[in-house]
Formats: C-alpha cells, structure tokens, sequence
C-alpha cells in the first residue's frame, strides 16, 4: 500500500531521530515552517505530529511547540507458540483459527475466504456512513436497535412465511451474544438443555460456560431423531438449541416432517427452540423453519450477517415474543449497555446495495463448485461425506478406518493445515472419526497433499 503524505513526514521524523539531527529534548520546527521545508500543507504535518505525540515518539508541550521524547518504553511482541498437543476440545478449532498467521490454511474454520466477501460493498457502506449525522456516529443506539434494519428483517421473515413486528425485532452484536443474552436471562447452572449430537462446537463452549447439563440428540439426514428427542423430554429440559436452514456441522437440511414433529413435542413439553439460521443466506430452497410452524411462542429465532458480509463487522438479531424481547433488551442494557448502531448501519446499506442479491448468487455457484471438487478429493484419500448438501459450506466426513480426527489434526497443524476434528462436535463415543470440512476453504492443492501425507504418517505409526 502507497504511503500518504502524512506517513511520509512521519518518517521523515523518525529518521532525523534516529541519525540524531533530533536528540531527545529537541525542538521541532512549528507546523507552518516544517510544511514550508516539506512542499506540503500544514494540515499534514499536525496529523503527523499528533500520531507521533500518540506514538509516544513526542510531546507536545502547551504554548511551546513539539519536542523528542526520551527512550520510551518498547513492549517486544511475542508470538505465541502453537499449541500442537493442547487436548482438542470445543475451542480448539476456534484458538487455531484466530490465531493463525498468513498463509496458513484454514478448512477446518467456519466462515468463507476474505477474497469471497464483498469489500467493495463493504467499502462502498463505509463511505455513506462516514456522511451520515453526527448523532449516528456519536450516540448509542435505541433499545430495539436499527430501525431500517428491523425493517428489513422482518420483509425478510414475511417471505419465509413468519410474520413479525418491529418490537419482536431486536439487534444485537452478533448470534453468539444472542445466544449468550438468551441463556443469562433464561437458564441457570445445572439446567438442562437440549443439543443436536454433532453440534456447533460454540453451542457447547457455550453451555460449558454457563454451566448447563448438555443431552445431546442424535441428528439424522432429516433432522433430529424424534423419538430420542421425545424421550429426552422425561429430563425437563428448558431449551433445544439448534441449527436451522443448514445444520452445521452435517450441512443438511430439516425435513418439513421433522419439523412439525419437533414442533408438537415442544408445544406439549412447553420448552423453547432457539434456532439459529446463520448460514440461511447460503440456501437454494429454504429449508422449514420452527418459527413458521410453532410460531413465537415456542421459537426464538437468531442469526447474524456475518458469513455472507463481513465478519469484521459484528452484527446479529433475535426474532421472539415481545415481552421477551424487552427483558432481553434490559439484559443487555445492565451488561452492555448498547449495540453497535454504527455497525448495524453499515450492515443494512451494504445489504440494500443492489450488488447485494448478485454476490450471493455468486457465492452459491462458487460453493457448488468447491463442493463437488473437495467430494471428489476427499474421495481419493478414502474420506467420504455422510450425505451430500444442497447448499452451504460444510462436509460432515467419515475418515478411513483406523484414522483419528483429533490426531490427525494435530499433524496437520504442523505442516499449517487447521482441521475441524468430530471430537469438537460431539462427545458420542465415534465423534473422533469423523472430521468437517469447509469446501470454500478447500481450494488450495496443499490441503490434499498435508491430508495425505498425515493419514499414511499415522498408517506407519499402528
């Protein structure tokens, strides 16, 4: 990236200290004369000696100019190590993810490559909000959240067959936070909850951290095993939280049969479904939602932007009852207070864009592609998805016999590979041999090649 006028001169400083033609305790020339000695405007140069006074490389000292500071205090950066050994658990995936460095290639995470994103939206939202009235960029937002955005939503859910208000509407950061804020003001320690079996590893980070009985559902191609799920209703569980439109991890999608079951059930035990439709986006054919069927009494619906847009730029929603809503809202007020209304603008004009509906078409050809190529790869290495999505990102894998998610991903990791080991998604006695796969992060050769060269390591190793 090109260096602007302002980095310039602070350079310029940097070096005058270091080849010592400024000593500490110096003075430096006013603004007007360094801008005359420079050919550039003096504007530029308080931006360069206010980030440098920031810096900590000067003072600005009132009435008197700007002077060299002395040896300031440098904190050495230390990376940190890999944790190749650490026990892999619902966070592993997560840790390894964040904390990648450039280059390292990343199939097991969950969210899309930076390159499929769109920047141009993004960037484009970026600047209509940088003109947008003060009060949006300095003020809290209201109680509910965006206004516009609500809207959307809601337009959204009515061709989804879920009619809403705007007041059963309420913005938060993200759908973890959502599901956080849900758990705090519903659930306390020791309650049980019902999970699908695999599950996302977050769900179950989550409810280890508000220490909840976890019983986990076994999820079929068609959904969750009714009959297992009936009978788990004898533990008086308060909650079924789940994936809707594309489970993940499997990728599949609910059967509308499944879904009127479920819904029954719920209805008789008087329990809630939270449903989290974060991957919907992704979808051909939108798959039955609870919230359809069973309707707000019974569902709380929860999603985010942040696979599609930006994961940069944190914002999600929670659809319920309206009185349920408000005492969520109160909950958030005495914990966080607000959300980010400047994100949530930023969101809603980047989905108004008409370039909006086009970059998802595009993304659907681009992720049926990977799919059908990381299929045909992953085949050549005897590893073979339990069932084939419609749609999404995800390949729930049976590795070859013999062949462990967790150790395997822990070879991998050396060579720069993060996988999505079955033991993060579930604690059944097989989850470890299994493994997801993120196709969109499946394009690069090397994958296949590390995947290999790890499965016949461990071959040699029996």
């Amino acid at each position: 990236m090109a260096k602007t006028k302002i980095d310039q001169t602070m350079q310029i400083i940097r070096d005058q200290i270091a080849n010592k033609s400024l000593i500490v305790g110096s003075r430096l020339p006013s603004v007007r004369q360094f801008a005359i000695r420079l050919n550039c405007s003096v504007s530029t140069v308080v931006e360069a000696y206010a980030r440098l006074v920031a810096e900590g490389v000067l003072e600005s000292r009132l009435g008197s100019g700007y002077y060299v500071l002395g040896k300031t205090e440098t904190f050495a950066f230390v990376e940190t190590e890999v944790q190749y050994q650490r026990e892999v658990d619902p966070l592993w995936i997560s840790r390894q993810s964040l904390d990648a460095k450039s280059g390292v290639l990343k199939p097991g995470c969950g969210w899309l490559p930076s390159n499929w994103m769109p920047e141009q939206s993004i960037r484009k939202a970026l600047k209509q909000v940088a003109k947008s009235e003060n009060i949006l960029l300095t003020d809290y937002a209201t109680p509910h959240g965006h206004l516009e955005l609500r809207q959307l939503i809601a337009r959204k859910k009515e061709a989804l067959d879920l009619k809403t208000q705007l007041n059963q509407i309420f913005i938060t950061d993200s759908a973890t936070q959502s599901i956080d804020l849900i758990f705090r003001h519903l659930l306390q320690a020791g309650d049980v909850i019902l999970i699908d079996d695999p599950c996302y590893f977050n769900f179950r980070a989550l409810i280890q951290a508000h220490h909840l009985k976890a019983v986990p559902i076994p999820f079929t191609d068609n959904g969750p095993d009714a009959e297992k799920f009936e009978q788990a209703l004898n533990l008086k569980p308060k909650i079924y939280l789940t994936n809707s439109g594309i489970h993940n991890p499997t990728g599949t999608s609910i059967s509308l049969q499944t879904v009127y079951q479920i819904s029954k059930l719920v209805e008789q035990a008087n329990i809630l479904i939270v449903e989290d439709e974060i991957f919907s986006d992704f979808e051909y054919t939108p798959a039955p939602r609870y919230a359809a069927l069973a309707g707000l009494k019974h569902v709380i619906q929860i999603g985010s932007f942040t696979k599609t847009l930006s994961a940069a730029v944190r914002c999600g929603y929670i659809i319920a009852e309206s009185k349920l809503i408000d005492q969520l809202i109160d909950l958030r007020i005495a914990t966080n207070f607000s959300n980010s209304h400047l994100n949530a603008e930023i969101v809603y004009q980047a989905l108004i864009d008409g370039s909006y509906p086009k970059h998802l078409d595009w993304l659907k050809k681009q992720l049926n592609k990977a799919m059908n190529d990381t299929i045909q790869k992953l085949a050549v290495l005897d590893i073979h998805p339990l069932n084939v999505p419609t749609a999404g990102i995800f390949l729930w894998c049976k590795l070859p016999i013999g062949i462990q998610a967790a150790e395997l991903s822990k070879l991998c990791l050396k060579s720069d590979v993060i996988l999505a080991p079955g033991n993060s998604f579930s604690q059944a006695e097989n989850a470890g041999e299994f493994m997801r796969f993120n196709v969109a992060q499946c394009i690069d050769k090397k994958v296949f090649d590390v995947l290999e060269q790890a499965i016949q390591q461990l071959r040699l190793s029996v």
